[in-house]
């Protein structure tokens, strides 16, 4: 497990509501009961605060809308599309409803759309196999392949385990094809810290990514005050977006 990883794992909401609680019956035996009492409030607190839609809007929302998304007949042109590998098979278009069955991914049908308009004349994927099995890049092809996206048109990097991988391995790629410029694939909350990382690498990238997913849903019945399972549930990935974008500027990696 990386250090992102597991930084993460220690903040999502259940996991600290956990650990809080058991260290304050822990303290309130030993009679600080004080301590204690805050010590449950505060994990408390923190796991309410992220059940709720509203939190997810402003800390997600704030990272999605950072690179406005735009449609694929508005992107400029670029040498190259790159694509990053990240949970391919799924595809929830709005995190505060339930998933839906999908054979492709939003990343992957940006990245067809780009290249149906003419954007790049080829797409690069990236990323490894995170099971020992089928490279994910190897599952965006075969995708890309049934958007009818030709063969000889899309490249894989098959290697990379993580962002800063996907940067630093595809920039060995791009610069072997000649590559200079790319519009850069993935989703709207992971963009900013996939721009840092590609523009460290030297990489001339324009953000191109698949429309944000941290929005208002069109359901009467939703509200932002009320608690949702759902929330709670994505507030893991907006947590460690935060955390990476921390630790790989702690690496100078960005």
């Amino acid at each position: 497990m990386n250090l992102s990883s597991l930084l993460t794992s220690l903040v999502i909401p259940l996991n600290l509501f956990a650990a809080l609680l058991l260290l304050a019956v822990i303290l309130f035996v030993t009679r600080h009961r004080k301590t204690a009492a805050a010590l449950a409030l505060s994990g408390l607190l923190w796991a309410g605060a992220w059940s709720l839609p509203a939190t997810s809007l402003w800390v997600g929302g704030y990272l999605e809308n950072m690179y406005p998304y735009q449609s694929a007949a508005q992107a400029p042109r670029a040498d190259a599309i790159v694509v990053l590998g990240g949970y391919t098979a799924q595809n929830r278009s709005n995190w505060f409803l339930p998933s839906t069955a999908s054979r492709t991914s939003a990343r992957v049908e940006r990245a067809a759309d780009l290249y149906k308009a003419e954007r790049a004349p080829y797409i690069v994927l990236s990323g490894a196999a995170l099971d020992g099995g089928v490279s994910e890049a190897q599952i965006m092809a075969h995708t890309l392949s049934d958007l009818d996206v030709p063969a000889w048109a899309t490249l894989m990097e098959n290697n990379s385990l993580t962002t800063q991988q996907n940067g630093e391995y595809t920039a060995r790629l791009l610069d072997e094809k000649g590559f200079k410029r790319v519009l850069l694939v993935t989703s709207a909350l992971h963009m900013p810290r996939a721009v840092a990382i590609f523009r460290k690498q030297g990489v001339d990238v324009i953000p191109a990514g698949a429309a944000p997913q941290i929005t208002v849903p069109d359901t009467p019945e939703f509200s932002r005050w009320r608690p949702s399972l759902l929330a709670l549930q994505s507030s893991r990935s907006i947590i460690k977006e935060y955390v990476g974008i921390l630790v790989y500027w702690s690496r100078g990696w960005t």
